[in-house]
C-alpha cells in the first residue's frame, strides 16, 4: 500500500474499502507490519507485533473488542492498545480515517517519552517479577542512551521502598555490578543491570513494603549527640529510634561522609556483624547513592537498619570465645588502638610479606600485636585495610578443593568484609571504624583450616603447556568454565596471562562474562567486584599481587560455574526481540549465535 500526505501533514496509509474489507488485514507501516481490524463494524489498528515476543496478532482473534494473541494469549483492549496481561505489554495504535468509504490508517510519528516509558515498565516488571520485562526495558534504556545511574536508581528504591525486611543480596548485587559497568563489553553491562534488578525483585516478592518513619519535629541536634543516639538505639536493637535519628540527620543536612560514619560506627561498636554481611551491606548502600545521588538517602539507608538492629553479633558465638577467647582479645586491642592511632601517619610505609604471613598465621595474639605495631609506626589506615583485603584474598587464591563445597562462601564472606572496610575506610575513616581491621583480622585467623592443605598457587606451578597469544587464553578460560570444577586450571590460564603482561582490563571483562552467563549466586558478584576492585588498586604498586587476587576471582568463579544460564537465554530472547526477529521461527545460523554480542557489534 502506498502512503498519502494531507494537507495538514498527516500521514495515511490506504488499507481498503471498509464494506470489503477482510479482517485483519496487514498494511506496511515502516519498520514492521500494522494490522488492522474490524470490530462492531469500525476499523482499528494497531502493531502487528506482539509487544510481548513478537508473534503476528493478525493471526490472533478478536471478540467483544478484545485482541488476544494466540501465541501466549496476551490480552489486548484493541481500541487502546491496553492490556491485560502485565506480562505483556501494552500495543501501539494507529488512527484510522474513514474517507468515502475507504480506510486509511494515521502512520504519522507521535512524539514519546521513551525513556519514562520503560522505566515504567521497568518497574512494572519487578512489582510482577517479570525477567523478561525486565531485560526487555534494560536493554531499551541502554540502547537508547539512558543513564546506566538512571536504571539502578528505579532499581534501588524499589528494592530500599518494598522490604520491610531492608536491605538484602538483591540490592547488593544491583549497586556491585553498577560499579563493574565500565569494566564490562556492551552487551555484559546490559546483563549486568538485569542480574541485579532481578535479585531485588526476587528480594522483595511477596514482601510487606516498608513505611518511612517522621523525622523529629526539629533538626536543631548537633551531629555528635544524633550519633550517640543512634548509637544506642543500635545497640538494644531499637529500629524504630535509629530510624528516626537517622532521618533526622539526613533532613539536617549532615554531611554524606558523616551520615556514613554514624553507620559505620554502630556497625563496628559490635563484632563481624552478621557473618560480615552488615558492613558490607552499609558500604554498598553509600555506593549506590554515590551513582544515584546522595538526595535519595533518606529513601535509601533505613534499609540497612535491620541488618544493624537485628544481626547476629560475634561475640555471642561459641567460635569467638572458645578455644581461645578472640573477645577478650579484642577488648584489650580497644585499649591499646587509641595510643596506635595517635602518632602521624607515614605515606611512605608499605606492608611486609612477614606482616602478610603474620595475618593468615595460627596465632590470634601475634596478628593483633603486628597490626598494632603497623598503626604504631605510622601506617596510613588504608594501607592496612588494604592489606587485610589482600591476606583475605589470598585466603581464597589457596582455598583446596578437598574442603566442602558451601565454605568458599565462609572465606568469600571475610574476604568481602575486608573490602567493604577498606572502602569505607576511604570514605569516612576513624577510630571506631579502625576497630573493624582487628575484626576482620580475627575472621580471617578462624578461617586458617580452610588454607590446611593450601592449594598451591598456580605461580608455583608449571604452565609452560598454556598457549601464549591473550585470546587463546582468554577462550580457554571461558571454554573451562564451561566445564564443572576446572577451579585450578582456570587460575593457571589467568596467571599465564598477567604474568606475559597481557591487557588485565580484557580479563576483567572476559572474567565478567563468565560471572554474567550464569544464573549466579550472590556471593559470586561480590567476589567479582571486589577482586577488581583490589586489583586495580594493587596492580600499579604490586603485580604479583595483583595477580593472585585475580586468581582468586578466578578460582571462585569457576568453582561456581558452569549453571543452567536461563537467565542469559531469558536475554538472549529480548536481544532478538529488540531486533526484530521473528522468534517464533527457528534462527537463521547456528544454534550456538551469540546474539548478546551481536546486538552491540550492530
Amino acid at each position: 500500500m502506498t502512503a498519502t500526505v494531507s494537507p495538514a501533514g498527516t500521514q495515511l496509509v490506504r488499507v481498503g474499502l471498509l464494506e470489503t474489507m477482510e479482517s485483519p488485514t496487514v498494511v506496511s507501516g515502516g519498520r514492521h507490519g500494522i494490522a488492522v481490524f474490524i470490530s462492531d463494524g469500525k476499523p482499528f489498528a494497531v502493531d502487528n507485533r506482539c509487544p510481548h515476543m513478537g508473534f503476528p496478532l493478525n493471526k490472533g482473534s478478536v471478540r467483544d473488542g478484545i485482541l488476544t494473541c494466540h501465541w501466549h494469549h496476551a490480552r489486548f483492549d484493541l481500541e487502546s492498545g491496553g492490556t491485560f496481561d502485565p506480562f505483556a505489554d501494552d500495543v501501539r495504535v494507529y488512527p484510522t480515517v474513514v474517507e468515502d468509504g475507504v480506510v486509511f490508517v494515521d502512520i504519522t510519528p507521535v512524539a514519546e517519552d521513551w525513556q519514562s516509558r520503560w522505566k515504567s515498565r521497568l518497574r512494572d516488571g519487578m512489582e510482577q517479577n517479570l525477567n523478561l520485562l525486565m531485560v526487555k526495558s534494560v536493554l531499551a534504556l541502554h540502547e537508547g542512551g539512558s543513564n546506566a545511574a538512571a536504571i539502578t536508581e528505579v532499581g534501588g528504591l524499589f528494592g530500599a521502598r518494598y522490604r520491610e525486611a531492608g536491605w538484602a543480596d538483591g540490592l547488593t548485587i544491583l549497586s556491585a555490578m553498577t560499579n563493574m559497568l565500565p569494566h564490562l563489553r556492551s552487551e555484559d553491562q546490559v546483563l549486568a543491570l538485569y542480574h541485579g534488578l532481578v535479585h531485588v525483585s526476587n528480594n522483595c516478592s511477596g514482601q510487606p513494603p516498608h513505611f518511612r518513619l517522621d523525622t523529629l519535629p526539629t533538626q536543631e541536634i548537633s551531629p555528635e549527640r544524633l550519633k550517640t543516639w543512634f548509637r544506642s538505639f543500635v545497640e538494644v536493637r531499637d529500629r524504630d529510634g535509629a530510624e528516626r535519628a537517622l532521618l533526622t540527620a539526613i533532613q539536617s543536612g549532615m554531611r554524606s561522609a558523616d551520615l556514613a560514619d554514624m553507620l559505620l560506627a554502630a556497625a563496628t561498636d559490635h563484632l563481624f556483624l552478621n557473618g560480615g554481611h552488615t558492613l558490607d551491606f552499609i558500604n554498598k548502600a553509600c555506593e549506590m547513592l554515590d551513582r544515584i545521588g546522595w538526595d535519595h538517602a533518606a529513601d535509601v539507608l533505613p534499609s540497612v537498619l535491620p541488618n544493624l538492629t537485628q544481626a547476629t553479633r560475634s561475640e555471642e558465638l561459641n567460635t569467638w570465645r572458645h578455644p581461645i577467647d578472640l573477645v577478650a582479645l579484642l577488648a584489650e586491642v580497644d585499649r591499646a588502638l587509641p595510643d596506635a592511632l595517635a602518632g602521624p601517619r607515614n605515606d611512605a610505609w608499605q606492608p611486609s610479606d612477614a606482616l602478610v604471613d603474620t595475618m593468615l598465621s595460627d596465632d590470634p595474639y601475634a596478628v593483633a600485636e603486628a597490626l598494632l605495631a603497623a598503626l604504631r609506626n605510622g601506617a596510613p589506615w588504608t594501607a592496612v585495610t588494604r592489606t587485610l583485603s589482600y591476606a583475605a584474598a589470598l585466603r581464597v587464591a589457596r582455598f583446596h578443593t578437598s574442603n566442602e563445597f558451601n565454605d568458599w562462601i565462609t572465606v568469600l564472606h571475610t574476604f568481602t568484609y575486608a573490602n567493604a572496610l577498606h572502602q569505607s575506610m576511604r570514605r569516612a575513616p576513624s577510630p571506631e571504624l579502625a576497630r573493624g581491621i582487628f575484626h576482620g583480622a580475627m575472621r580471617l585467623y578462624l578461617d586458617r583450616f580452610l588454607n590446611m592443605p593450601s592449594a598451591r598457587l598456580p605461580e608455583n606451578r608449571n604452565s609452560s603447556n598454556e598457549p601464549a597469544d591473550a585470546d587463546a587464553l582468554l577462550n580457554k578460560l571461558l571454554a573451562l568454565t564451561d566445564q564443572e570444577q576446572r577451579v585450578n586450571e582456570a587460575a593457571l590460564v589467568v596467571h599465564r596471562y598477567l604474568s606475559l603482561g597481557h591487557d588485565p582490563a580484557a580479563l576483567i571483562a572476559t572474567l565478567g562474562h563468565v560471572l554474567l552467563r550464569e544464573d549466579a549466586e550472590f556471593h559470586s558478584y561480590q567476589m567479582l567486584e571486589a577482586g577488581t576492585a583490589l586489583f586495580n588498586e594493587l596492580a600499579p604498586i604490586d603485580r604479583v599481587a595483583a595477580s593472585r587476587v585475580m586468581v582468586a576471582v578466578a578460582r571462585y568463579l569457576a568453582a561456581h560455574a558452569p549453571t543452567s544460564r536461563a537467565m542469559y537465554q531469558t536475554a538472549r530472547t529480548a536481544v532478538r526481540l529488540h531486533r526484530g526477529e521473528a522468534i517464533y521461527e527457528a534462527p537463521a545460523g547456528s544454534d550456538d549465535t551469540d546474539d548478546l554480542a551481536a546486538v552491540a557489534a550492530d
